[in-house]
């Protein structure tokens, strides 16, 4: 196990993307940790702008730095694919359920380290401009925290078990696109409309929507008019989260084992 831990240390570290997506998400997260600094530096700070802040605005629209390390999980795999190098590191190491959990574990302690260091930075640059950080370790804003740091690595799981899955990098940019961001999006809208209400019920089990309640600062108020869509708490909605990424992965680690490479 220690030869495959060594052996996916050194390839991650030897990808330059590696070092650009990190680079990329800290940069983008931290901008808008500046940027809301530069906006609202002489009013008191609240929680909602300190959550935001510290999440780099993970809640609105797309959560940058998941993505990014949601991609560095799809490479653990799909650049092996890519390139073919698949076939010398299992000759090399051919306990393929080694190799995946050392798969598993370099990234996803890698996701863990620098998502606590982008809190950490984010964190800095409240102080700067602030001065404090009220209600950092109390609820609801610990417990959002808590829970963007668990969709960061449920994101990353999703994106390592559909570049297994695939066998490739592109299909699985694709799927970890155009799922959360047009799919999810389109029946959360089609599900407004009085003559399609039928989606209602299904929007409550939409995974990357699921995903996004676990960092939520309180719950969500659709307006007046919108269905009643019957959400689940947040750490259930968690578990709808988990348990796509459990299948995704799960899927693909079968047939890891029956496929020839």
């Amino acid at each position: 196990m220690l030869d495959a831990l060594r052996f996916e240390w050194t390839r991650l570290l030897t990808l330059r993307s590696t070092y650009w997506l990190i680079g990329m998400g800290l940069l983008v997260t931290t901008g808008v940790a500046v940027l809301l600094g530069v906006a609202g530096r002489n009013d008191p700070i609240s929680t909602e702008v300190l959550w935001i802040a510290l999440n780099g605005a993970a809640g609105f629209g797309l959560p940058f730095l998941a993505v990014f390390m949601a991609i560095i999980g799809i490479f653990a795999c799909g650049h092996e694919y890519r390139h073919g190098t698949i076939q010398p590191t299992l000759t090399s190491l051919p306990q393929r359920n080694r190799l995946i959990l050392a798969k598993l574990a370099v990234v996803l302690t890698t996701t863990l380290a620098v998502t606590i260091v982008q809190m950490a930075i984010n964190l800095g640059v409240v102080y700067v401009v602030w001065g404090e950080a009220p209600g950092l370790f109390e609820d609801p804003l610990g417990t959002a925290l808590i829970g963007y740091v668990l969709y960061v690595l449920l994101y990353v799981l999703v994106g390592f078990g559909l570049g297994l899955l695939f066998r490739g990098v592109p299909s699985a940019l694709v799927v970890i696109f155009l799922m959360p961001l047009i799919i999810e999006n389109m029946i959360f809208g089609l599900s407004n409309i009085p003559q399609l209400d039928w989606l209602v019920p299904v929007v409550k089990f939409l995974p990357f929507t699921d995903g996004a309640r676990l960092m939520e600062l309180a719950a969500p108020d659709f307006g007046p008019g919108a269905p009643d869509f019957d959400l689940f708490s947040r750490w259930a909605s968690g578990g709808v989260f988990a348990l796509f990424a459990a299948l995704i992965l799960s899927a693909a680690w079968i047939l890891f084992k029956k496929r020839d490479a």
